[in-house]
């Protein structure tokens, strides 16, 4: 039986906004202009990732922290961030292979984890600063992206959102880098 408390629901919602965030550019013109759809996925993602601070303050404040949250949460912060990416990557915006890096980190770090915590040695792997900046970087940087306009007249949103995500990018084979060597102690013991 899933546990369907609030942190849980909050966390299912940001599920629930990336098909949005993607359909929002299949809507006619007539419906939203090009503009307005930009405008409207950049308000849709940083919904969904406002969700990710609500989910986890409700869990600790209502005492509701649960196995099913615990795995959940991860699964909504990389589903939220490969979404966002498909559609910038199919509107041009973002580098395949900075989306490739990404993506695939998300991947291999997931399997990773799963790996480490049937050898009993998931805290070995647990996340860290620069997998904490990395996702910091991404978070900034896909609101840029899908905005793609000048923010205030002042900030060209896809210039930074494309200097952040290139940046986030190299983190994120860093984090990666770092994940793998503190994992390879167990690589040739539980082989």
């Amino acid at each position: 039986m899933i546990p369907l408390n609030a942190p849980n629901l909050v966390t299912l919602s940001r599920i629930i906004l990336i098909p949005l965030i993607i359909g929002l550019y299949y809507l006619p013109e007539e419906w939203l202009s090009y503009q307005g759809k930009n405008l409207a996925a950049t308000v849709v993602f940083i919904l969904a990732a406002a969700t990710d601070w609500l989910d986890g303050y409700l869990a600790r404040r209502l005492d509701q922290i649960s196995a099913f949250g615990a795995f959940l949460d991860p699964v909504a912060d990389k589903l939220i961030v490969v979404g966002a990416l498909v559609a910038l990557l199919h509107l041009g915006r973002v580098d395949m292979l900075v989306a490739l890096i990404i993506v695939g980190r998300e991947i291999a770090i997931s399997a990773l984890r799963e790996w480490m915590a049937k050898v009993g040695q998931a805290k070995s792997v647990a996340v860290a600063f620069i997998g904490k900046l990395k996702t910091v970087g991404q978070m900034i940087a896909i609101p840029l992206l899908l905005y793609n306009d000048e923010l205030f007249g002042i900030v060209d949103c896809q210039w930074l959102g494309t200097v952040l995500i290139n940046v986030a990018a190299v983190l994120t084979v860093v984090s990666m880098l770092y994940y793998l060597r503190k994992a390879l102690p167990y690589a040739s013991v539980h082989s």
